[in-house]
C-alpha cells in the first residue's frame, strides 16, 4: 500500500498541530505519514475563522521563523487583518487575521500533498503498538498496522469526544465525525494520566438575513501586515467585520433557560476556558452588565455564513434561534448551524517531557488539545515542536528544546509540563517574563538561525533570513557611525540634554520622542533604509536599554537550566527536604533546577538542596 515498509514518524490527526507536525517531521527527512480520518477535513478550521491575537499572533510568528507553514497559508487565505495593540509597544501587539476557511483548507492540502517524505492516509487509527515500551506500530480500524519509530498524537477533541446541544448528547469529535475511542482506552491501559475538558462554538448564521446597516463596521487595517516573512504583500481582497451587542433581553432568555443548559444541568463535568466562557457563562459570571461584545466574523468571500464571535453556547437549537432574535442587527437572522459543546478527554501534560515525547512510552509525542491547550496557534506550535523531536528521535539523534527566555512556544510548553493545566490553556503575552525579548516582530532574528542549525529550515527561508539581517546589521552600523552634539540636534528641532556629549543616530531613536523621520532630517541619507528594516531598527533602538537590564535576568534564568537533575535523583533520600516537597519533586521529575522553582510549594531552600546536591555529583563525576 505504501512505498516505504516502515515511517519513520506517524502524525495521527489532520488538525493543526498535525499538519504542522508532519510538515516538520518531513522537512527533517524524516519519512513521515499523517493519518487522518477523512483526507478532505485535513487543515479544516473547527472553531473561528482566525489566526493569531495578543500572544497567539507572536505563536505564528515563531512557526514561521521555524519554517513552518501556518504564518504562509494564513497571508494567502487571509480576508481581514488587524494588528492588535496597535497604540501599545511593540512587545505586546498581536497580528490577527480573519481567515477564508475553505481557501485555507486547500491550501493547507495542497502543501502537504507536495511536500516531499510525507504520505497522506486516511484511516482511523484506534491502538499502538509497544515493544519494550516503545512505539512500534499503529493500528488502524480495519486491522492494517503500520509500523514506524516515533508518533505523534494530535486527536483534538476527538478522544472520548461528545457534543451537547440542550438535552441532546452525541458522540462526536468535530460536527458530524466520529469520536476516537480506541485511542483514548489505549492511552489509559498505558498508565497516562487523563482528565476531562470542554470547549465551545457560536450558531453559525446566514449572513443574507443579517441588517447590516444598523451595526457598527470594523475595517481592517489599511496596510495589512503579513504574519509569514516570506510574503512580500497581502495581495487577497479584504471584508470588513462589524460588532453588535447582547441586550437585556438575550440575557433574560438565557436566564430562563439556564436549567436546561448543560453547563449548568450537570450534563457537562469538564471545564471550559475560563477566557473564552459561553454566552451562558459570561450571564451568570458577570450578571452586572448589561451587554456583551459580538462580532460579526466573516468565514469566507464566496460563503456569506457569519460566525458571531462571543455567542458561544450550548443551548438548545430553539433557544439559540430565540436569543439571537434579541441581538441589534439579528432579528431576522437565520441560523444555518447551532451552537454546541463538546468535552473531550486529554492527557495531564505533566506526563511529557519538554520534547512533548511521554515519559512513560518511548518515541510517543502528543500536541494539541490532547494537552490540555485551546486554540489553533498553541496547537500548531506544540505540533511543530513535537513533529522536529519525533523525526530527531526516529533518526536516534538529540532532543530540541526551545527555553522561556527563547520563544512564545517555549514558555507554553514549559507551563504546560510543569505546571500542569486545569482548565484549556491560552497564550498570552503575560505568561513570558522576557516578552521584551520576546516580540512579534523579531521571531525571525530569535529563531531562524536555530532553526537552519536544527536542519528545519529550507534554502528559501534562510536567504530571506539572510538578507534581513544583512540590512539590518548594515543600517544599525550606519546608525552608530552617524552621531550629533546636542547644540546640532537643536537645530533640528530636537531637544536633548545640553550636556556636550555626542549621540549616535541609534542612541537618538532608543528615545520614544523621537521616531526615524526625526533622525532623517538630521541626515537625508538615511531616507535610502528600507521602510521595514527602517521600523525594525527603531524597534530595536527603543527596547535596546531594556534589553541590556533583561539580559542579566536572562543569564540567571539559563544558569539554572544548565543546572540538569539527574533522573535517577532518589528525592526520598535527600535530607532537609519536607515530605511534601520530597513528594512533588518525585511525581514531576523535573528536568532541571529553573524548572524545579517553577513548580508549586518548591521552596527557596528546597532548590539550594537540590543545587547542592547537583554540584556534589559534578564534583565526583569529575573526580571519577
Amino acid at each position: 500500500m505504501f512505498h516505504v515498509k516502515q515511517f519513520d514518524v506517524i502524525v495521527v490527526g489532520g488538525g493543526h498541530a498535525g499538519c504542522e507536525a508532519a510538515a516538520a517531521a518531513a522537512r527533517m527527512r524524516a519519512q513521515t505519514a499523517l493519518v487522518t480520518q477523512s483526507l478532505a477535513t485535513i487543515g479544516a478550521m473547527s472553531c473561528n475563522p482566525a489566526i493569531g491575537g495578543l500572544g497567539k499572533g507572536h505563536l505564528v510568528r515563531e512557526i514561521d521563523a521555524l519554517d513552518g507553514i501556518m504564518g504562509r497559508l494564513a497571508d494567502q487565505a487571509g480576508i481581514h487583518f488587524r494588528l492588535l495593540n496597535r497604540s501599545k509597544g511593540p512587545a505586546v501587539r498581536g497580528p490577527r487575521a480573519q481567515i477564508d476557511r475553505a481557501q485555507y483548507r486547500a491550501a493547507m492540502q495542497a502543501e502537504l500533498r507536495t511536500t516531499r517524505h510525507l504520505t497522506l492516509v486516511e484511516g482511523s487509527v484506534e491502538n499502538l503498538e509497544l515493544s519494550a515500551n516503545r512505539v512500534s506500530a499503529v493500528v488502524l480500524a480495519t486491522g492494517e498496522r503500520l509500523p514506524c519509530r516515533a508518533v505523534v498524537l494530535t486527536t483534538g477533541t476527538f478522544l472520548n469526544g461528545v457534543i451537547h446541544v440542550g438535552g441532546e448528547r452525541v458522540p462526536a469529535g468535530r460536527i458530524g465525525e466520529p469520536p476516537s475511542l480506541g485511542l483514548a482506552a489505549t492511552l489509559r491501559r498505558a498508565g497516562l494520566r487523563l482528565g476531562r475538558l470542554k470547549t465551545g462554538t457560536p450558531p453559525r448564521l446566514d449572513g443574507s438575513t443579517i441588517d447590516w446597516a444598523v451595526l457598527e463596521r470594523q475595517p481592517g487595517d489599511a496596510e495589512p501586515e503579513s504574519f509569514s516573512a516570506l510574503t512580500p504583500r497581502i495581495s487577497q481582497s479584504q471584508v470588513d467585520c462589524h460588532i453588535t451587542r447582547t441586550t437585556a433581553e438575550t440575557h433574560d432568555v438565557i436566564r430562563r433557560n439556564l436549567d436546561a443548559a448543560p453547563i449548568f444541568s450537570g450534563a457537562i463535568q469538564g471545564r471550559g476556558p475560563r477566557y473564552c466562557p459561553s454566552i451562558e457563562d459570561k450571564v451568570m459570571r458577570f450578571g452586572e452588565r448589561n451587554s456583551h461584545q459580538i462580532f460579526l466574523e466573516p468565514e469566507g468571500l464566496d460563503d456569506d455564513t457569519i460566525y458571531p464571535n462571543g455567542i458561544s453556547t450550548s443551548l438548545s437549537a430553539t433557544v439559540q434561534a430565540e436569543l439571537v432574535r434579541t441581538i441589534p442587527g439579528l432579528c431576522r437572522a437565520v441560523i444555518r448551524r447551532p451552537g454546541y459543546a463538546i468535552e473531550y478527554d486529554y492527557v495531564d501534560p505533566r506526563e511529557l517531557a519538554a520534547t512533548l515525547e511521554t515519559k512513560a512510552i518511548g518515541g510517543l509525542f502528543l500536541a494539541g488539545q490532547i494537552n490540555g491547550t485551546t486554540g489553533y496557534e498553541e496547537a500548531a506550535a506544540q505540533g511543530l515542536v513535537a513533529g522536529l523531536n519525533a523525526a530527531r528521535r526516529a533518526a536516534g539523534g538529540g532532543e530540541i528544546i526551545f527555553d522561556r527566555a527563547e520563544a512564545y512556544l517555549g514558555v507554553m510548553i514549559d507551563d504546560l509540563v510543569t505546571r500542569g493545566v486545569t482548565e484549556p490553556y491560552r497564550m498570552f503575552t503575560s505568561r513570558a517574563e522576557y516578552r521584551l525579548t520576546l516580540r512579534s516582530d523579531n521571531a525571525d532574528q530569535r529563531l531562524t538561525a536555530r532553526g537552519i542549525d536544527i536542519g528545519c529550515v529550507g534554502a528559501e527561508r534562510a536567504g530571506v533570513f539572510d538578507q534581513k539581517s544583512a540590512k539590518l546589521q548594515e543600517a544599525r552600523r550606519r546608525l552608530e557611525a552617524l552621531t550629533i552634539t546636542p547644540t546640532e540636534a537643536g537645530r533640528h528641532g530636537l531637544d536633548l540634554n545640553k550636556d556636550g556629549i555626542r549621540r549616535s543616530a541609534f542612541a537618538l531613536l532608543s528615545r520614544w520622542d523621537i521616531g526615524w523621520g526625526d533622525v532623517s532630517r538630521v541626515w537625508p541619507e538615511l531616507g535610502s533604509v528600507e521602510p521595514t528594516t527602517a521600523a525594525q531598527i527603531e524597534v530595536d533602538a527603543k527596547y535596546a536599554v531594556y534589553l541590556e537590564r533583561q539580559m542579566s535576568d536572562v543569564v540567571s534564568f539559563r544558569r539554572d537550566e544548565a543546572l540538569l537533575l539527574p533522573d535517577e535523583l532518589d528525592y526520598a533520600a535527600l535530607p532537609g527536604l519536607s515530605n511534601e516537597v520530597k513528594a512533588r519533586l518525585a511525581e514531576a521529575r523535573p528536568r532541571s533546577l529553573g524548572q524545579a522553582a517553577r513548580l508549586e510549594g518548591i521552596t527557596p531552600a528546597a532548590l539550594t538542596i537540590l543545587a547542592s546536591q547537583v554540584r556534589k555529583g559534578r564534583r565526583l563525576a569529575a573526580a571519577e
